[in-house]
């Protein structure tokens, strides 16, 4: 049970999620302006709910379990250490598109999969 929640989180966050279609959406490639989109809210999807501070932590819930990290801006990318109800995810640099009020984090630096959440 533990490893499916495992998948759907890593699915959920970008790491193995759909093909990505980029029209509409607007790079984010200063922190900056990830700090602008992001400060304050909460970044959600179905079973979950995290938030990124300035200040580079990572805070939250997914499927019932804490989320935690660390985040950093390097280049034209958001690059984070995630953990998962005390598990590692590991690290990534993802590219970040935003569209109103949904914001998309790119795996690999942009050439993986990608996950969208709700800024709330």
């Amino acid at each position: 049970m533990h490893l499916a929640i495992t998948s759907v989180l890593a699915l959920t966050l970008g790491i193995f999620s759909a093909p990505v279609t980029a029209q509409a959406f607007e790079q984010i490639t200063t922190r900056d302006d990830f700090v602008a989109a992001t400060s304050g809210r909460d970044m959600t999807r179905l079973g979950i709910s995290v938030a990124v501070s300035p200040s580079g932590e990572i805070k939250g819930r997914a499927f019932g379990y804490p989320v935690t990290g660390e985040w950093n801006w390097q280049g034209d990318y958001f690059c984070r250490d995630l953990y998962w109800g005390g598990d590692p995810l590991g690290p990534n640099c993802q590219a970040v598109r935003i569209q109103g009020d949904t914001i998309r984090f790119i795996s690999d630096q942009g050439a993986g999969r990608s996950a969208d959440l709700t800024l709330r």
